[in-house]
This record gives structure tokens, C-alpha cells and sequence, in this order.
């Protein structure tokens, strides 16, 4: 019987990191909401200025693996980044126009619905799902039902809003489903690289068709989509992964979770926005479902083959 690995015991600096990364991840749909930006261009930018900061770090040290991804067998895991780099841009095109359209609150929930859809992707691939997961799949489905019901009678375009939310949870679990793959045999260096490389081209690809502006935002909206870049896309993605070392990586998903608290308070005092009072009930069970789901899966892992959860926190983060 395998044990889970030991690990030092929880410290300040662990726990600082924790708080950090929530944060900075919190702070994603709050910052998209403000910028005076398309989504799209936001999205776009976002990628590019990430790319910027991690392509000559892994182009650098990590050129025999590039080489390795366009020859022989390697050739399938460099497909696997490609169809991630797809998906994000999915993701993106779907998630972060939703936080224009819908409450911060809204978005953010909704849209952490990945575990969910990553359940039912395992059990169209043939595995098999524990009872508590199917159960937390239904408290999710019914939180999401509720909330977007609310929305519904009120706003068409916060309707819309919630749906693109789900949509974007959606291509979350797509990505990575890919990334799984091709993450198991290369560093996630050269992984995100080509994954944000792709990504930002498709997305460059749908701006200049759609006449999408790119340029001339004023200094505030640019800021913000700095502060996505150096928080959600950089900064939580890496405070996550250093605290792996000392909190296991269901723990880590399950507090990936708050960052729908976190932004909804963000929301509040920053853009003075307050959830609909009929769609709270809602998003606190989509949450809930959620975490069932993610412990219900790492319970079912532990006893035989794993359902997959976003065990390690994704460079996606939203």
C-alpha cells in the first residue's frame, strides 16, 4: 500500500505564499471588469507579456528539448502543447469576456467549474467515478443552475455572461487534459512556452479578424493588464507550485477555490459590485460541488486509479 510522500510541517513563509497566490489570483476577473480594453486584447497581451518573460529563460536552457518535441516520438508531445495552446485560447476567449459581461463574483465561480468538467472528461475516457464525485458534480450543476437562473431574470447580458463563464470552465479542463500529457515528459518550462506562444498567435489571429483594437488604452487599463500578467498568469501560478512542498496538491486545489470569495470581495470595495442576493445561495453550492469533487477524486486516488483534478495548479490560473 503506497503512503502519501512526507513533507516538512507547515510554515510562515508556506503560509504567506498560500495567502499570496490567492490573492494574486483573485485578482484576475476584478482587473479584466476595470481594464478599458477589449477582452480579447486583454487576453492577447496578457499571453504576449508572459511569453516575453518565459521564452528566453526556456529557449535558453532548454534547446535540446525543443529540438526533441519536432522528431521521432517527441513529435506527440509537441502536439499535446499545441492542442493546450488551443484550448487556452478557448479558455480565454470564452472566460475573460465573461467578467465584463457577468459579476466578478459570477465569473469567477463559474468558471471554477474546471474539476467538474475534468470528472466528466475521465468518465468519457472510460474511468470510472466514485459516488462522491458524481454527488459533488450534481451540487455543482445545481449551484450553477441556480445562479445563472438569477442572472437570467434580471439580465440577458449577465445570462450571457454566466454562460461564456461556464464555457471558459469547459476549455479549462481541456487544456489541461493536454497538459497532463504532455507535461509527463517534458519540464513546464518548454510546456508553457509553446502553450502561450500558441495561444497568443490564435488570439492575435481572432483580433485582427474581428477589427479588435490592440492599442491606444490609457495608462490605467495597461497597468491592469500588467497586474494580470505579474499576479494571475505569473506570480499565483508560482506561489502555488512552492507551496506543493509543504501541503498536498488536493489541499492546493480546494484553496484555489477561494480565489471566488476573493474576488468577489475585490469586486466590491474596488468596482462596488455586489452579487445578485438570489444567485448567492447558488454559487456557495457550485463551490461546495466543486470541493466535493476534487476530495471525493483524490480519496478515489488513493485507492486506485487517480480521477484527474488539477493536482498541480495550471499556468492558466485565471
Amino acid at each position: 500500500m503506497s503512503h502519501p510522500p512526507h513533507r516538512p510541517p507547515l510554515d510562515a513563509l508556506t503560509v504567506g505564499a498560500l495567502a499570496l497566490a490567492v490573492a494574486a489570483v483573485s485578482s484576475s476577473a476584478p482587473l479584466v471588469a476595470f481594464a478599458a480594453a477589449p477582452a480579447l486584447a486583454i487576453a492577447f497581451w496578457r499571453n504576449v507579456l508572459s511569453l516575453a518573460v518565459l521564452g528566453p529563460v526556456s529557449l535558453t536552457r532548454r534547446r535540446a528539448e525543443f529540438r526533441a518535441l519536432t522528431v521521432g516520438a517527441g513529435r506527440r508531445e509537441g502536439l499535446y502543447c499545441v492542442l493546450s495552446g488551443v484550448a487556452l485560447a478557448a479558455h480565454f476567449a470564452t472566460w475573460m469576456p465573461s467578467a465584463q459581461l457577468t459579476s466578478v463574483a459570477a465569473a469567477t465561480a463559474l468558471g471554477a467549474t474546471q474539476p467538474v468538467w475534468q470528472g466528466l472528461i475521465a468518465r468519457w475516457q472510460g474511468r470510472r467515478l466514485p459516488a462522491a464525485v458524481w454527488a459533488g458534480i450534481a451540487v455543482a450543476v445545481l449551484g450553477a443552475a441556480l445562479a445563472t437562473g438569477a442572472d437570467f431574470s434580471v439580465s440577458g447580458r449577465a445570462f450571457t455572461g454566466d454562460l461564456l463563464a461556464v464555457a471558459g470552465g469547459m476549455f479549462a479542463a481541456v487544456y489541461t487534459a493536454f497538459g497532463e500529457r504532455a507535461r509527463a515528459s517534458i519540464s513546464t518550462t518548454t510546456y508553457t512556452t509553446i502553450c502561450y506562444g500558441v495561444c497568443a498567435a490564435i488570439l492575435l489571429v481572432v483580433c485582427l479578424a474581428g477589427g479588435v483594437r490592440l492599442h491606444g488604452y490609457d495608462g490605467a487599463t495597461w497597468l491592469a493588464i500588467l497586474g494580470l500578467v505579474a499576479g494571475a498568469q505569473l506570480l499565483g501560478h508560482s506561489m502555488f507550485n512552492y507551496a506543493l512542498h509543504r501541503v498536498s496538491a488536493t489541499t492546493v486545489s480546494v484553496l484555489i477555490l477561494l480565489e471566488a470569495p476573493g474576488a468577489a470581495l475585490i469586486g466590491w470595495v474596488w468596482l462596488g459590485q455586489l452579487p445578485r442576493t438570489l444567485a448567492l445561495p447558488g454559487l456557495g453550492l457550485l463551490l461546495a460541488g466543486v470541493a466535493v469533487v476534487i476530495l471525493g477524486g483524490a480519496r478515489a486516488g488513493r485507492r486506485a486509479e487517480p480521477v484527474p483534478v488539477p493536482a498541480d495548479p495550471s499556468p492558466l490560473t485565471d
